[in-house]
């Protein structure tokens, strides 16, 4: 005899089974599609700081005790004067986002490794500098304690007129898609600096590479 009410409780089941795979198909493509939309729209506020052009306008860099530097494309700046150290770097942002410019990190000769310091141990800037989407920028900064431990290794690999690195610690306008680059200043015959940048780390998400 017929057992219609196993049957049809077995049929419900299937039912639900088969609702259950489905809604869970559905929720993954949705979450998929929402995770691709966010990448997509992050793309398009990612900021990437180069050097600029050497054919590209001289920055005119001002500091708060109105000191001034000129520093030309591709190019960095670094001077004692009346015990202060000040530097400057040009800069061109390649990415879709403005760059906000926060902290930076000095290191008195050329580093080639993977390793930088935590980015509490970075500098704060005085005041955000902002480098628009294609556009040019610079960064600048100074070392205004004569105890401050990097002040006298700057101070020697500027008049020495050695090699040195910049890490530059920025994001987008909205906090988020932090990026370290790290910046080389390379001596040039007539006694300034030619930069390149050789690497940059992502703070807030996976490194692709």
């Amino acid at each position: 005899m017929t057992d219609w009410a196993t049957i049809s409780a077995l049929a419900t089941a299937g039912g639900t089974l088969v609702l259950a795979a489905a809604t869970y198909a559905s929720v993954r493509s949705a979450h998929r599609a929402a995770r691709l939309a966010e990448r997509a729209l992050l793309a398009q506020l990612r900021p990437v700081l180069v050097p600029s052009r050497f054919e590209d306008p001289m920055e005119k860099v001002g500091f708060l005790d109105d000191h001034w530097l000129k520093v030309e494309g591709g190019r960095a700046v670094a001077e004692v004067h009346d015990g202060v150290i000040y530097m400057a770097m040009a800069l061109r942002n390649v990415g879709t986002g403005i760059a906000v410019l926060d902290r930076w990190d000095f290191h008195p000769e050329r580093l080639r490794g993977e390793d930088v310091r935590p980015t509490d141990e970075f500098r704060r800037l005085t005041r955000d500098l902002y480098v628009a989407p294609g556009d040019r920028g610079f960064w600048q900064g100074a070392f205004r304690d004569a105890d401050d431990p990097m002040f006298q290794p700057a101070a020697d690999a500027i008049s020495t007129h050695q090699s040195m690195t910049v890490d530059l610690l920025y994001g987008d306008h909205e906090g988020g898609q932090r990026t370290i680059s790290r910046f080389a200043l390379l001596p040039r015959p007539d006694g300034g600096w030619i930069t390149s940048v050789s690497r940059h780390w992502n703070i807030d998400r996976d490194d692709p590479r």
